[in-house]
């Protein structure tokens, strides 16, 4: 029953793809690897390898099902406050992932982005997100975005320090038209979607900015246990929210063209 109910989701999702009512732009924050390996009396950085194969069953799932971009919370600012070994183990994952996985991003025709600040991050690892970027530039389908050591304060302080080197006239009239083309995340919508895994309902300094209008999803599955089917209930539940940007539903239905 489950199974015909998950593939019931899948084929209303397909049909609705082609409609473009799909979320154009999901963004996740991948939280519970850690306790989701404790809980298996196993070490947190059993946790996430595991979290590494949810990412990559999720962006394939959203590029079957036409979402335009993917952005995931791999790596916060304030995880450097982690233990050394963690932070270590995380950065050599990171690495690992975009040597073996350009393959499969080409293969599937997905383009990688990385969005934060790589001022911390090694030469090896910043060459390697470079390389991975430029070598999936030309693709066309989904669009995967890694935010690692990113903080949507950090984005925001940093667009505007970048618009007031370029505009320093515009420093005592700024507008949000003025400040968005600035932020990491320029060359996407603002996600409709917001999945956090984990149990834990907050934004955790992700996407701030742009995540105004954003339909916050919360389950209490941990990252790893995170699979297609939890995915298809979580756009599910988004296709039942109304989205009225500020007005009333009154104003949407008198919006719609007539028959």
């Amino acid at each position: 029953m489950t199974g015909s109910i998950g593939m019931s989701i899948s084929n209303q999702q397909g049909k609705l793809a082609g409609q473009g009512k799909v979320p154009r732009h999901i963004a996740v924050i991948m939280d519970g690897n850690g306790r989701w390996a404790k809980r298996r009396m196993m070490p947190r950085i059993y946790g996430h390898k595991k979290g590494v194969v949810a990412l990559r069953e999720t962006a394939l799932a959203c590029a079957d099902l036409g979402v335009a971009y993917l952005t995931v919370f791999a790596f916060s600012s304030e995880n450097w406050r982690r233990p050394p070994e963690e932070v270590g183990f995380l950065m050599n994952l990171f690495l690992r992932v975009l040597a073996v996985e350009v393959k499969r991003l080409n293969k599937h025709n997905i383009r990688l982005r990385i969005v934060g600040d790589r001022s911390r991050f090694s030469s090896e690892l910043v060459y390697m997100i470079e390389s991975t970027e430029a070598a999936t530039a030309a693709n066309t389908g989904l669009t995967l975005t890694i935010a690692a050591d990113y903080g949507g304060r950090w984005d925001i302080l940093n667009a505007t320090k970048c618009l007031i080197a370029d505009h320093p006239e515009k420093l005592t009239g700024l507008d949000e038209n003025d400040l968005s083309p600035y932020l990491a995340m320029a060359y996407a919508p603002d996600p409709d979607l917001f999945i956090r895994t984990g149990g834990e309902q907050r934004t955790s300094n992700f996407l701030l900015w742009q995540l105004a209008y954003t339909e916050l999803y919360f389950t209490d599955l941990a990252w790893p246990d995170f699979d297609r089917k939890a995915l298809d209930q979580a756009i599910a539940w988004y296709l039942s929210r109304e989205r009225r940007f500020g007005q009333i539903s009154e104003q949407l239905t008198s919006s719609l063209p007539s028959c």
